[in-house]
């Protein structure tokens, strides 16, 4: 079986009845890996859809209000991404600083700012549910992988949650 949709496509279903749609999208300077993925096509309704592809069109908002989030979690000394932004100052050391696109004076929004987003997935399947609907990955270094900060949003691209891949 499969879906069609005008934005994506057709989404065909693998022997098990998932979807999976993968495309590498321009953001900027920089290449973003956007992924729609769910267990079950049955799962997923042409508003789930619908709602994925507007997420997409509209990448550089979340971006912005995912980088908002972020901040706001500065306030909290044992939130994760002050975690994540100690540990990339203990691993980095003296040479941070010529890592920062912006040098406001501030280091922990610095190292926000410069971050680069490295994938969207959508979980297509957890349209209006409170699990994720997508997670934005973002990394200071985007061959670093496992040193990753993940925002996840629900299906009316709100933050839900700020979270590291550990």
């Amino acid at each position: 079986m499969a879906i069609e949709h005008d934005f994506f496509g057709l989404l065909e279903s693998g022997p098990d009845g998932s979807i999976f749609w993968s495309e590498n999208v321009e953001f900027g300077d920089q290449t973003v890996t956007v992924d729609l993925t769910a267990p079950d096509q049955d799962d997923v309704s042409e508003a789930a859809l619908d709602v994925a592809a507007s997420l997409v069109s509209s990448l550089e908002q979340l971006d912005m209000v995912a980088r908002n989030a972020m901040i706001a979690e500065l306030d909290d000394r044992t939130s994760e991404v002050t975690e994540y932004i100690l540990q990339q100052q203990a691993t980095y050391g003296e040479t941070l600083p010529g890592m920062l696109v912006d040098l406001s004076g501030d280091v922990h929004v610095d190292v926000i700012r410069s971050m680069q987003l490295t994938s969207l997935t959508i979980l297509a399947d957890e349209h209006g549910g409170a699990d994720p609907f997508a997670v934005l990955e973002y990394a200071l270094d985007a061959d670093e992988t496992d040193d990753v900060l993940l925002v996840n949003l629900d299906s009316d691209g709100g933050v839900q949650s700020v979270t590291s891949a550990d």
